[in-house]
């Protein structure tokens, strides 16, 4: 087995110093404001709350920060199995606050405002553990592009999306990268030259979403997919993860030999092989959760 590719996809343990350097260049750029999230974790689960209602949940250059930092606070511990991403009040995001770019703002803090939000959303997918959004109302502009950039995303009926930001002269050009990897290419385009939102069963329809709930069921069902995810090992996981967003930028053919090798890789596992052993003893498995080697 290669080690190169063994700690490139499996050793989740050396994530950190990969995300410590993602963040440096945006960390002291603002002055923390925890309180525009809000995190708590239990079992495994870390919820991740958008507590700013009065402003739409607007994703601010100081909600970001505060956003990213929640999601890599502790992000190797065997403790984390999955992240959700709610939000307060009935929208879950309306997207990018206007008035952090308006011409009094500068370039450059333009340009942090949207380094800042590339970050996080490419964050998202780049972690080794699942995340998954938990919308419960209007998801807009840079609040959609959060939404397309989960992992998995459950929903109300209520919920709604769409990228308006032609109709106030800024097209949705970032927010348009993650929903034209979610969605088929006419009906990205549509949503963005027209501005207009899409309801939740048309999100689901066109795979932007993953499943839409009666409101009072939003919490109940979003916990049982995170729970679902934390009975699987956290390697094995974060392999798979990391596995298939890398496979999904290639060609079939290198697709193939990248995925029959991380499958070698897989199998080298501790915790694959005892996934084997267990099946094989028809019991249930006993996980390490951690990165370890069985063989070579």
């Amino acid at each position: 087995m290669s080690r190169l590719l063994f700690y490139r996809y499996v050793n989740v343990l050396q994530f950190s110093r990969l995300t410590l350097q993602r963040g440096a260049r945006l960390l002291c750029t603002q002055t923390p404001a925890e309180h525009l999230t809000v995190k708590q974790q239990s079992n495994g689960i870390r919820t991740i709350t958008l507590n700013n209602p009065k402003k739409r949940n607007a994703l601010s250059l100081p909600m970001l920060n505060s956003l990213r930092d929640n999601i890599l606070a502790g992000i190797d511990s065997d403790d984390l199995r999955v992240i959700i991403i709610a939000a307060n009040g009935p929208v879950f995001s309306s997207g990018h606050d206007l008035n952090e770019l308006t011409s009094s703002q500068g370039r450059g803090y333009h340009t942090k405002v949207f380094e800042a939000c590339s970050e996080v959303m490419t964050l998202i997918q780049d972690i080794p553990v699942p995340v998954i959004a938990m919308v419960n109302g209007v998801a807009t502009a840079a609040g959609c592009q959060l939404v397309a950039s989960c992992d998995i995303a459950v929903v109300s009926e209520k919920s709604s999306f769409g990228t308006p930001g032609v109709n106030v002269g800024l097209f949705c050009s970032t927010p348009a990268v993650a929903l034209g990897r979610a969605v088929p290419r006419k009906v990205a385009l549509e949503m963005l030259f027209t501005g207009k939102p899409i309801s939740a069963q048309d999100a689901l329809l066109h795979g932007l979403v993953s499943k839409v709930v009666p409101d009072e069921r939003l919490e109940e069902e979003t916990l049982a997919i995170a729970q679902r995810v934390c009975q699987a090992s956290r390697p094995v996981v974060a392999l798979g993860k990391a596995t298939f967003h890398r496979q999904m930028a290639q060609g079939r053919d290198a697709a193939y030999e990248t995925a029959s090798r991380v499958m070698v890789d897989n199998l080298a596992l501790r915790d694959g092989q005892e996934g084997i052993r267990a099946f094989i003893d028809k019991r249930k498995p006993l996980w390490t959760n951690r990165a370890e080697k069985a063989h070579e």
